[in-house]
C-alpha cells in the first residue's frame, strides 16, 4: 500500500499508534450508522478493529497534514457484488469535525487515481444509504455514475434493513476524464 499526498492530506497505512485518534472518531455515535456498523464501544473494540486494518493492508489512516492528527480512513477492496478479480469498492469515513470541508472528495479522488493508475482494476464502485446525502455527495464530485438501487439489501446490527444506492466508474470511463489527482 502506497503512501499518498494530496494538497491537505497524507494518505498512509494505518499504525498502532493511531489508536487514540481513531477510537475518538469511530465511537461517535453519528459516524458508523451512516456506512452500517455500530459506534465502537471500548478502546479494546477499537484496537482490535484497528489491528484488522493494520492486518488487511486495505485501508489508508486520512491524516491533516497541518495538524498530523488522524480524521478518518478511505479503503480500496474487493468488491463483492461483482464476480471478479479486477472490481474494487471504495469506503469511507470521516471524522464528524471534519465533514463539509471536502476532505473526503480530496482522499477519495487520490484513491480512485492509485486504483485505475497502480492496480488491475477495471471498475470501482461505491454505495451510500438513502439517507446518506454527504456520502451521495462525495461520491458524485468523485467522478462516479449513478448505476441503481438495490432495495433491502444490507441488514444493520440492529435490524433494520437499508437500500444501497450504487456508483461505479470503469478505467476506460477514468481514462476519458482523467481525474486530475488532489
Amino acid at each position: 500500500m502506497d503512501t499518498m499526498r494530496t494538497q491537505r492530506l497524507l494518505l498512509r497505512p494505518f499504525q498502532a499508534g493511531d489508536l487514540s485518534d481513531f477510537y475518538e472518531w469511530t465511537s461517535r455515535p453519528e459516524v458508523g450508522p451512516q456506512a452500517g456498523w455500530p459506534p465502537v464501544a471500548s478502546l479494546e473494540e477499537a484496537k482490535s478493529i484497528l489491528g484488522d486494518f493494520i492486518k488487511k493492508g486495505e485501508a489508508w489512516a486520512m491524516v491533516e497534514k497541518n495538524s498530523g492528527k488522524l480524521i478518518g480512513s478511505v479503503d480500496l477492496h474487493r468488491d463483492k457484488r461483482r464476480n471478479h478479480n479486477k472490481a474494487r469498492e471504495i469506503g469511507y469515513s470521516l471524522h464528524p469535525d471534519y465533514w463539509g470541508q471536502g476532505y473526503m472528495t480530496e482522499a477519495v479522488k487520490a484513491v480512485v487515481c492509485y486504483a485505475f493508475d497502480k492496480t488491475d482494476c477495471l471498475i470501482l464502485s461505491a454505495d451510500h444509504y438513502p439517507f446518506n446525502q454527504r456520502s451521495q455527495r462525495v461520491i458524485e464530485k468523485s467522478g462516479f455514475q449513478y448505476e441503481g438501487t438495490i432495495r433491502m439489501s444490507f441488514e444493520t446490527d440492529t435490524g433494520e434493513i437499508y437500500d444501497h444506492v450504487c456508483y461505479s466508474m470503469t478505467k476506460t470511463e477514468y481514462q476519458k476524464r482523467k481525474i486530475p489527482a488532489p
